[in-house]
C-alpha cells in the first residue's frame, strides 16, 4: 500500500523538527539561555513577545516558538498516522508515546522556568525529547514502508542479536542521561585531559564534577565495546541479511563519531558547534537503536 504522499511529507517535518527541538535544547542549555525570558512561561519577560531581544532571549524564545509549532506537527501526525496506518501493530503504541513525551519534556521545561529544578531532574529532559524524537523517526519509516523495502517481516534473529539489541538500547539511554548530567551539573571541563581526568597519574576522582565527568566517559567506552561486540558478531553472522548487517556497522560508526565529539570537545574547551555535533551523533544511534529493537522485534527467532 502506498500512503498519501501529504502525509509522507508532514512526517518528515516532523522528524526535522523533533530534531531541531533537541538540538535546540542542548543550545539553550550550551550557552546557558534557559532563564533568558527570565521565570516567565509561557510569555518572555512578562511579554507574549519581547521588546528587548538579547542572545539569551533569543535562544530562548526561539525554542520555545519551534517546540509550539512542532508540537502541533507531532499531535497532528499522531492522530493522522493513527487512521491511515492503525493496522501495523506499532502504529498506535508509537503515536502515544510521541505525543505524550513530548508534553512531558515541554512541562519538565517549564517547570524549570517557573520553579527551577536540581541538576538530576533537569537531565531528564534531553532523554524525553529523545524517546519521542524516536517515536516520530519510527513512524517516519513505517509510513515510508521502509521495513518492507528491506523485507523486515522476513529476518531472521538470533537470541543472541535479539537480547543484546534490547540491552544496548536501554544502556544507551543511561549514557545518554550522564552525558545530560555532565552538561547541567557544569562538569563539562572538570577533567582537563583525555582519556582520564588527569592522564599523569591514575587516581579515583577528587570531587562530584570529576565524578561526574569521568562516570559518563566510563559509560560511554563501555557502549563503545558493547556496540563493537554487537557488530562483529552481525558481520559474522548477518551477511546475507543486508538491513541488520548494515545497521550495526552504522550503529558503531555513529558511536565512535560520538565518542570523538566528545573527546574534542574537551579539548576545545567546550566549543559550541562541536557540542551540538555530540548532541546530534548520540540523537542518530538512539533512533537508530530503536529501529533495530523494531526489526528484531519482528523477526523470526532462531536459537
Amino acid at each position: 500500500m502506498r500512503y498519501n504522499k501529504y502525509l509522507k511529507w508532514f512526517a518528515v517535518a516532523s522528524t526535522i523538527g523533533m530534531l531541531l527541538i533537541l538540538l535546540g535544547g542542548a543550545l539553550v542549555s550550551k550557552t546557558d539561555s534557559g532563564l533568558g525570558c527570565g521565570r516567565h512561561w509561557p510569555g518572555c519577560n512578562g511579554q507574549l513577545i519581547p521588546d528587548v531581544i538579547t542572545p539569551e532571549v533569543l535562544i530562548e524564545f526561539s525554542h520555545r516558538l519551534v517546540t509550539g509549532a512542532v508540537g502541533i506537527l507531532i499531535v497532528v501526525l499522531a492522530v493522522w498516522s493513527w487512521k491511515a496506518i492503525g493496522h501495523i501493530r506499532e502504529t498506535k503504541f508509537l503515536s502515544f508515546m510521541a505525543v505524550f513525551f513530548l508534553i512531558l519534556q515541554a512541562l519538565i521545561g517549564a517547570a524549570q522556568v517557573l520553579w527551577g529544578q536540581g541538576d538530576f531532574i533537569l537531565a531528564l529532559h534531553f532523554g524525553i525529547s529523545l524517546i519521542s524524537f524516536s517515536a516520530v523517526l519510527l513512524l517516519t519509516l513505517l509510513i515510508f514502508e521502509v521495513d518492507q523495502k528491506f523485507d523486515a517481516d522476513n529476518l531472521r534473529v538470533g537470541t543472541t542479536l535479539k537480547w543484546h539489541t534490547i540491552g544496548v538500547s536501554i544502556y544507551s539511554y543511561l549514557v545518554v542521561y550522564t552525558g545530560a548530567l555532565v552538561r547541567h551539573t557544569e562538569s563539562g571541563l572538570a577533567c582537563g585531559s583525555w582519556p582520564l581526568c588527569r592522564n599523569d597519574s591514575f587516581e579515583l576522582p577528587k570531587n562530584m564534577y570529576e565524578w561526574v565527568q569521568m562516570g559518563h566517559r566510563t559509560a560511554a567506552a563501555l557502549i563503545i565495546v558493547w556496540l563493537g561486540i554487537i557488530m562483529i558478531h552481525a558481520i559474522r553472522n548477518y551477511k546475507e541479511q543486508r538491513v541488520i548487517y548494515w545497521g550495526w556497522i552504522i550503529a558503531f560508526t555513529l558511536v565512535v563519531l560520538q565518542a570523538t565529539t566528545g573527546m574534542i570537545v574537551v579539548f576545545t574547551l567546550l566549543n559550541l558547534y562541536v557540542a551540538l555535533l555530540h548532541s546530534l551523533f548520540v540523537t542518530l544511534l538512539f533512533g537508530l537503536l530503536t529501529y533495530m529493537i523494531l526489526l528484531v522485534s519482528r523477526g523470526k527467532q532462531t536459537k
